[in-house]
């Protein structure tokens, strides 16, 4: 896809779709957003936003431990910009770190299958 706001919409909806699996799995006292399709919409746009514009600086300044961590930390990454978009949109509630942590698992497995699909050979 050579298209930035394609990529962007895809994006936006690998975020969705993460944080609603995530919220299904760990159930409404971890992650909750009200059961409103909205608020899983809005929290996925936060998200992408999110991880297009503040999550290559965090990646930068955390070379080191993702170079020691053989990328690892990346997982941690993850479910810091979860939580990140948790505090900016009220809607979307994780309660814990620990439900960021699944939550970031599940949407960089399904950003990793939905690349692998998508990506030009």
């Amino acid at each position: 896809m050579n298209n930035p706001f394609a990529r962007f919409i895809v994006r936006w909806f690998v975020c969705g779709l993460g944080l609603f699996i995530a919220a299904s799995i760990l159930g409404p006292d971890r992650i909750a957003y009200g059961d409103s399709f909205s608020v899983i919409v809005i929290a996925g746009l936060v998200l992408a936003i999110i991880n297009t514009i503040i999550k290559p600086f965090v990646i930068i300044l955390a070379l080191p431990a993702l170079l020691f961590s053989l990328g690892f930390f990346m997982i941690i990454i993850n479910a810091a910009m979860v939580l990140l978009a948790s505090q900016f949109y009220g809607g979307l509630d994780v309660n814990n770190f620990g439900a960021a942590l699944v939550a970031g698992i599940v949407i960089g497995l399904l950003n990793y299958l939905v690349t692998a699909l998508l990506e030009e050979r």
